[in-house]
């Protein structure tokens, strides 16, 4: 999997620039604030058809666009997968507002669905804000985990898609009931039952993918942050899902929940069997969700704990352990894609070295040797050596114009 050409048309702060990809190694320099995120954020948005550092997809257009007859933002690439090349495009036009913006996803000219895009071009972002899967809220890690698992599974990304949909349905019908102050009954029932049905189908996939991965990705993780740390740590991932799948007992689920189980079975969940748990959940918790008006299970409500030595690192973990854990899981990501999927992701490291001490450099170095494709931007020349300089395609970058630099 290699991207060969990317063009950016009032993409951030880039009015235009198209780019040629020759080398297995990009390194772009540039001082902050002139354009070297936003290169590896179109990138990704190729990949993922998300906007990594936007609320909203009009924050990415830039405001020149404006003086166009019809101000548009248009991300293009030229992929080669499997021996066959792929024009991957994303495109945002304006609503009829004139505020907000329409997506529009084409693949060799054709439009298509974002789901039709996410997975052609697979890709691992590192990012010196990484350290917030480990210390910032759960809609960091579920996040994390959903990007992950749609570039490698597209049953998950359907079903994830799916879920989204039905949850803001339910959560709608939730709502009418609280406002109408509806009480568990026959007639309320009634309403509900098709939607918990169609939660929990779609649910229990998500719930079921998350964990199984995350046993595939935690053997890999603990050996990278055992080299981080130099043998001193044992890093262990818990999935927290939002309701006891059925591994433990109610009991030891409850002590997961509080971090007060430090060991889990390293068992696989099955889909079938989830899916009837998860049903039996919500109707005897139907009362409280008629209270709240929001639906209180599911996997919208999960979250991973990270923990060394049994420590959970969010809460006790030093800014150190923190990174070291962050980085281990995203080189873990990338043996865990390269697995799944037969081929290595493009790798994207957003000037991240200057965060890192000799070992940890080290360790993201040696990734670069594992991909057929790494683009690394820096603010600094000397974060990498002149033999690593020397094999890269180098550019520099300011005020968004890309330049060669022999």
């Amino acid at each position: 999997m290699l991207l060969s050409h990317l063009s950016l048309t009032h993409f951030r702060n880039y009015h235009h620039l198209d780019l040629l990809f020759d080398s297995p190694l990009t390194l772009l320099q540039g001082q902050n604030a002139q354009g070297k995120t936003n290169l590896l954020e179109a990138i990704f948005l190729l990949a993922t058809s998300k906007a990594i550092h936007a609320g909203q997809e009009r924050e990415i257009v830039d405001w020149q666009a404006s003086e166009e007859p019809i101000p548009y933002c248009r991300v293009a690439g030229q992929v080669h997968i499997d021996g066959r090349t792929f024009g991957l495009e994303v495109l945002l036009t304006p609503r009829g507002d004139g505020v907000n913006f329409t997506k529009q996803i084409k693949i060799n000219g054709a439009p298509r669905r974002a789901m039709d895009l996410v997975g052609l071009l697979r890709a691992v972002l590192f990012l010196p804000e990484d350290i917030k899967l480990v210390d910032g809220g759960p809609g960091e890690r579920r996040r994390y985990l959903d990007v992950a698992l749609c570039q490698i599974d597209k049953t998950y990304c359907r079903a994830l898609s799916a879920y989204q949909q039905v949850l803001q349905q339910r959560n709608s019908l939730l709502k009418t009931l609280r406002d109408q102050d509806a009480r568990p009954s026959p007639a309320v029932d009634a309403q509900l039952v098709f939607w918990d049905e169609k939660l929990v189908q779609h649910g229990a996939i998500v719930v079921t993918r998350r964990h199984n991965f995350l046993l595939e990705l935690e053997a890999i993780a603990a050996e990278r942050h055992a080299g981080l740390s130099g043998g001193r740590e044992q890093l262990t991932l818990h999935y927290l899902p939002s309701f006891n799948p059925g591994l433990l007992t109610d009991q030891e689920f409850e002590l997961l929940r509080e971090g007060l189980l430090s060991a889990l079975p390293s068992t696989r969940l099955d889909v079938d069997a989830v899916r009837a748990v998860y049903l039996r959940k919500l109707a005897t918790r139907r009362s409280r969700e008629l209270a709240t008006g929001t639906t209180l299970y599911g996997p919208h409500r999960d979250d991973l704990r990270l923990l060394a030595n049994g420590r959970d690192l969010r809460i006790y973990g030093s800014r150190g352990q923190q990174r070291s854990a962050a980085l281990a899981l995203k080189l873990a990501e990338v043996r865990a894609m390269t697995t799944a999927t037969g081929v290595a992701p493009l790798l994207l490291l957003d000037d991240v070295m200057s965060e890192l001490d000799a070992e940890r450099r080290s360790q993201l170095l040696a990734v670069i040797d594992d991909v057929p494709q790494a683009i690394v931007t820096t603010t600094d020349w000397d974060d990498f050596s002149p033999a690593f300089r020397q094999r890269a395609r180098r550019f520099r970058v300011h005020s968004g114009i890309v330049e060669a630099v022999n």
